[in-house]
């Protein structure tokens, strides 16, 4: 992930203007580039579409995927799809919660771990299910949620 600046920005932003529907894949590209969109690219995408800030501002909020603050050194996706609720996600997401002290979407105290939640990984047969930093893994319990979250915050 590259640090902010307006001129990256920019140039991400005229590539993808073009684009048929350039809003989702504008955003996805400066996310992409920097790891979260960042506020100060909203008027930018704003005028490069002629659209409200506010309109880009309600795409940005809307969709989950998209983060407003960077992101740990370590992102936790814990699915919560209904094939994963039957098998114990949601004690699984509130004991992640407790031990990392973030709601979703959060960043841990020392920055290490981002937890987010996601509904659906595509790994339904092994539920419950999690994603870190891009590796899915199936049959989450306890103690192995704990070991994964030790991992990410390991020094």
């Amino acid at each position: 992930m590259a640090s902010w600046s307006r001129e990256r920005a920019e140039e991400i932003i005229a590539a993808h203007r073009a684009a048929e529907g350039a809003a989702l894949p504008m955003l996805r590209a400066l996310q992409e580039e920097f790891g979260f969109v960042p506020g100060e690219t909203v008027p930018l995408v704003a005028a490069a579409l002629n659209l409200s800030r506010a309109e880009v501002h309600g795409i940005v909020s809307f969709y989950h995927d998209f983060r407003r603050a960077p992101p740990g050194r370590h992102v936790l996706r814990l699915c919560r799809a209904e094939a994963c609720q039957s098998m114990g996600a949601d004690a699984l997401g509130a004991a992640a919660r407790e031990r990392l002290r973030v709601g979703w979407g959060g960043t841990s105290d020392d920055g290490r771990v981002t937890l987010e939640a996601v509904f659906c990984l595509g790994l339904c047969a092994c539920a419950p299910a999690a994603m870190l930093d891009g590796k899915v893994i199936g049959g989450l319990d306890p103690a192995r949620l704990g070991a994964l979250i030790d991992q990410a915050r390991a020094p």
